[in-house]
């Protein structure tokens, strides 16, 4: 399938970094109206989504670390979105890409990993229609169960 466009979001240590998530641009992924003719650009609608992917996944990773006693506050979620032509569907997916998490040992990072997908409602409200890539520092991990 042949992807027109494509972005990704970062979201780091949670929702407490004051910076809050960003995407492939390094710029805040909201912003308020801004005038086009003085050269601002708004967030598209593929950005957006991939900000809240990330988003709610990093939550729903850090309540199950938190639950599991486990330090997650140094991870990073990189979600990635792509537009397709339309006969083949709106959008075609690789959230969440890539997770990061310095103070956890593989197998805990996997598991968690694992569990968020589970539980997070952006993978539950797109299972079954998404094909979701989860990797744990570049490295792919199983296919979830759909």
């Amino acid at each position: 399938m042949k992807i027109l466009y494509t972005t990704e979001a970062v979201v780091e240590g949670g929702e407490q970094v004051a910076a809050g998530p960003r995407t492939a641009a390094r710029r805040r992924a909201v912003h308020p109206k801004r005038d086009r003719r003085r050269g601002r650009t708004r967030t598209n609608p593929e950005q957006l989504f991939a900000v809240g992917y990330a988003a709610c996944f990093h939550s729903g990773l850090l309540a199950v670390a938190q639950g599991r006693k486990l330090d997650a506050s140094d991870s990073t979620i990189t979600a990635h979105v792509g537009s397709v032509p339309p006969v083949a569907a709106d959008l075609a997916w690789q959230p969440p890409s890539t997770y990061t998490a310095p103070n956890l040992s593989r197998v805990d990072a996997e598991d968690l990993m694992r569990r968020a997908h589970a539980l997070c409602p952006y993978s539950n409200a797109t299972r079954g229609n998404v094909d979701v890539a989860l990797r744990v520092d570049g490295t792919q991990l199983e296919r979830p169960a759909a």
